[in-house]
């Protein structure tokens, strides 16, 4: 069975963002091969795409390896997306379906309900059902795959502080969420600018710390799912 390089890509993707692979350390064929269960043809195929990404850079004499961003780069990526992320909500307000809507919505009356409950730890991953379904609705794919990159290096770059009024944030969704429903683009740039901005205090760059060596693999494993993968 041939496993598409894109499912290695994802889990190592994954890995690095999670810090399984740690910034710098190397990453040859053969361990990723092995790590995964797969062969080197698709890891090849995926470290070249992480590369591109900017995920992955290759060294002289010691081939691929974690890369290292700087916090230039780590800041710059919050401002691309104070900029980008206004723009896709602006887009969703022209060009949303009502399925985008139904799911926007049901998200939104979710999140609220888990955060009275205070049941915090299942509201990050629907924040980012979210932003990926609001990013969708933009229509633009290259715009979607953009926002999509930006919030993968920004969970790597960054920790982010659960807001200590969680309420408020999935208010502000239901804000933007209404002003796209309304097709108020402008008013949907706007909430989303203001959103991202006031959030933006909550990241916490992952500096390691001096001295630490790099290169370490952590024990979790991360498989790669090959249900329904035809060969």
């Amino acid at each position: 069975m041939r496993v598409p390089a894109h499912s290695v890509c994802t889990a190592i993707r994954d890995d690095i963002i999670t810090g399984v692979f740690e910034r710098g350390g190397r990453l040859t064929e053969e361990q990723l091969a092995r790590r995964y269960g797969v062969s080197r043809v698709p890891v090849r195929e995926a470290l070249r795409t992480l590369e591109s990404e900017g995920f992955v850079t290759t060294r002289r004499h010691a081939g691929a390896c974690v890369a290292e961003p700087t916090e230039q780069e780590a800041a710059d990526l919050l401002e691309v997306r104070l900029l980008v992320e206004p723009l896709g909500a602006a887009r969703a307000a022209r060009r949303r379906t009502e399925a985008h809507l139904k799911v926007l919505r049901g998200l939104v009356r979710l999140g609220q309900e888990r955060a009275r409950q205070g049941r915090s730890e299942e509201l990050r991953p629907l924040a980012g059902w979210f932003h990926g379904t609001l990013a969708q609705a933009s229509g633009s794919p290259a715009l979607t795959a953009l926002l999509t990159q930006l919030r993968q290096k920004i969970a790597w770059m960054y920790a982010v502080e659960q807001p200590a009024r969680p309420g408020e944030t999935w208010a502000e969704y239901g804000a933007i969420v209404d002003a796209v429903a309304r097709g108020d683009a402008e008013r949907a740039r706007a909430l989303t600018a203001q959103h991202v901005e006031r959030l933006a205090g909550a990241h916490r760059l992952r500096i390691p710390a001096p001295g630490r060596p790099a290169g370490r693999v952590r024990t979790s494993q991360h498989p790669v799912n090959t249900v329904g993968v035809q060969g």
